[in-house]
C-alpha cells in the first residue's frame, strides 16, 4: 500500500512548471512550495512536469533543482522525481560505481520489483549508461558476488501465482544438502534463488522449513560477519517480505551511530508509490515507534519535510481512496509544518 497522496484535482503540468519557477526565481528558493508540488504527483504526472519543464523553458528540471538545492534534501527531491526505472538505474550505477559488498542495493533492485520492473530498469541503464547493466556488474564484482548478482538482475520471473509442490519438496532438499555442505555459492542453490517464480520459491522455502525445523535464513548466519550470506539473506527477504526488509534498512539508518541518509531517503523515496504503508506498520510492530516520528526525531529542515512529506498517508488513503481531498492541499504547508513541530514535542526535542 502506498503513502503517495495525490489531490483530488491536480494542477496542469504547465501550471506546476510555472509554480515551479517561481519556487526558483528571486533571492531565495522557495522549498515549500517544491515539496508541495513534487512530492504529491505520481510518477506519470511527475515526468509530463519534466517534459513540460524542458519545452517551456529549455532547461531540465533536475538541473534547475540541482542548482537550487543542495544536500540530503536535494537528493531526496531528485531521486523522488526521477522515473522510477531511472531511479533504480541511477542507483545500480551508483553502487557499482563504489562497489563494496555490503551495499544491498543491488539486491533490493533486483529482488524487489516485478520482473516487468526490472526489465524497465535495465532498459533505462542502456539508454543513461550506453552499457549493459550485466556488464558493469560483472566488471567491478567478482567471485560469489559475480555469481550472484549477474543472474539476479538479470532474471525474468514468472509473475504468476501457479506453485509444482513436487518441485519445491525436491528443491528444499537441494537447498539443504548445499547449506549442511556450507555450499553456499553452489549451482544449484543460486539457480533456485535466481530463477524461480516469488510464489515458488515461497512454496520450496516453506517446504524447507516444515520438512527441516528451521528457516532456510536461519541457516545462512552461521558466519554473521561473511557478506555473501548476508547477500542471500537479503534476496531471500526481499523476495518474501520485502516490507520487513525496508522497515528493517529503514531502522538501522536511524538507530545506528549518526543517521544514513542514504539509506533511510532510499526507503522512503523508492517505496512511497509501492508499500510504504505496510513498511510504517512493520516499522511499527517493530519498534513501538511510527516511523515518520522516527524521522522527524533524526532529520531536520526542507530534508525532514520532503520525507514526511512522502510518509504520511492521509486517511482516505488508507481506506483505498487513492486522491486526497482538494482541501488539504491548499493548506499543505502549514500543516505540514505543524506536524513536525507535533512530531518534535513528542520526540523531545
Amino acid at each position: 500500500m502506498a503513502t503517495l497522496t495525490v489531490p483530488a484535482t491536480v494542477p496542469s503540468p504547465a501550471e506546476d512548471c510555472e509554480q515551479l519557477r517561481k519556487a526558483f526565481e528571486g533571492w531565495g528558493t522557495n522549498e515549500a512550495l517544491i515539496i508541495s508540488i513534487l512530492a504529491h504527483r505520481n510518477a506519470s504526472q511527475r515526468l509530463l512536469i519534466r517534459e513540460t519543464y524542458a519545452r517551456i523553458y529549455g532547461q531540465m528540471l533536475l538541473k534547475s533543482l540541482n542548482d537550487e538545492i543542495s544536500g540530503d534534501f536535494e537528493r531526496a527531491v531528485i531521486l523522488w522525481t526521477l522515473d522510477p526505472a531511472e531511479r533504480d538505474a541511477m542507483l545500480a550505477n551508483e553502487a557499482l560505481r563504489n562497489w563494496k559488498p555490503q551495499n544491498p542495493v543491488l539486491i533490493e533492485i533486483a529482488c524487489a520489483r516485478t520482473s516487468n520492473e526490472l526489465f524497465a530498469v535495465r532498459q533505462a541503464y542502456h539508454a543513461l549508461f550506453k552499457r549493459s547493466l550485466e556488464e558493469d556488474l560483472a566488471a567491478h564484482t567478482t567471485g560469489t558476488f559475480r555469481k550472484l548478482l549477474v543472474p539476479l538482475v538479470s532474471s525474468y520471473r514468472y509473475e504468476g501465482p501457479e506453485v509444482n509442490m513436487k518441485l519445491a519438496k525436491s528443491e528444499a532438499k537441494i537447498l539443504h544438502e548445499k547449506i549442511s555442505d556450507k555450499a553456499y555459492d553452489h549451482e544449484d542453490l543460486i539457480r533456485i534463488l535466481t530463477t524461480r517464480s516469488k510464489a515458488q520459491l515461497i512454496a520450496t522455502l516453506n517446504q524447507f522449513n516444515n520438512e527441516f525445523g528451521s528457516a532456510f535464513n536461519k541457516n545462512l548466519k552461521s558466519d554473521p560477519k561473511d557478506e555473501f550470506l548476508a547477500s542471500l539473506r537479503a534476496a531471500v527477504r526481499c523476495f518474501c517480505c520485502p516490507e520487513r526488509y525496508f522497515a528493517k534498512v529503514a531502522r538501522v539508518a536511524i538507530e545506528g551511530l549518526g543517521t544514513d541518509e542514504n539509506a533511510l531517503t532510499r526507503v522512503i523515496t523508492t517505496r512511497a508509490e509501492v508499500d510504504l504503508q505496510l513498511i510504517k506498520e512493520a516499522y511499527m510492530k517493530r519498534t513501538s515507534v511510527p516511523l515518520d516520528r522516527a524521522v522527524a526525531g533524526d532529520t531536520s529542515g526542507d530534508y525532514e519535510r520532503m520525507l514526511i512529506a512522502l510518509l504520511v498517508c492521509a486517511p482516505d488513503v488508507v481506506s483505498g481512496r487513492k486522491e486526497m481531498p482538494s482541501i488539504f492541499f491548499s493548506l499543505q504547508r502549514n500543516a505540514s509544518q505543524l506536524y513536525i513541530n507535533f512530531l518534535r514535542l513528542v520526540n523531545g526535542s
